[in-house]
């Protein structure tokens, strides 16, 4: 695949055609292909950043992030099955933390799913304590702390 013109957007607004292409590939990644009960997926909507990335117009990767503790918490992050390894998670996150910087966060935490320690940590992230299992799927925390 050519990656053609990536752009991306963010909002807070649960109104908006970006909240909207979010959730759709939320739905597709985390309920259809991971069988994430619905109700557990959709929660908190109200007040995170809601970023996506789109390639040549179409909604691709997501991600969410809202301050916590003087840093950003970053959830949700989901690439469509067709465009994964491309690199579009990766600019999605980069794009993110540079967002987190110019707010002033001091550091970057998730809850990675295990099988996407090693994308994290290639990014800088590092894991913290023990693992958990967040709707039926082991997770463990990763940071990053932002140097300024």
């Amino acid at each position: 695949m050519i990656k053609l013109a990536v752009t991306i957007k963010m909002t807070q607004e649960l109104a908006s055609p970006i909240y909207q292409d979010a959730l759709a590939i939320r739905k597709k990644v985390f309920v259809e292909e991971q069988g994430v009960d619905i109700s557990l997926e959709i929660d908190g909507e109200k007040g995170p950043y809601h970023y996506v990335l789109y390639n040549d117009g179409v909604a691709v990767a997501t991600g969410r992030a809202s301050w916590e503790n003087g840093g950003w918490h970053i959830q949700r992050v989901a690439t469509r099955k067709q465009y994964r390894g491309l690199g579009f998670a990766r600019q999605l996150l980069t794009k993110i933390e540079t967002d987190a910087r110019q707010a002033g966060a001091k550091f970057l935490t998730l809850g990675a799913q295990d099988t996407a320690q090693g994308f994290y940590t290639k990014l800088g992230y590092q894991v913290v304590g023990a693992g958990f299992i967040d709707a039926g799927i082991p997770h463990h925390r990763m940071d990053k702390k932002l140097e300024f």
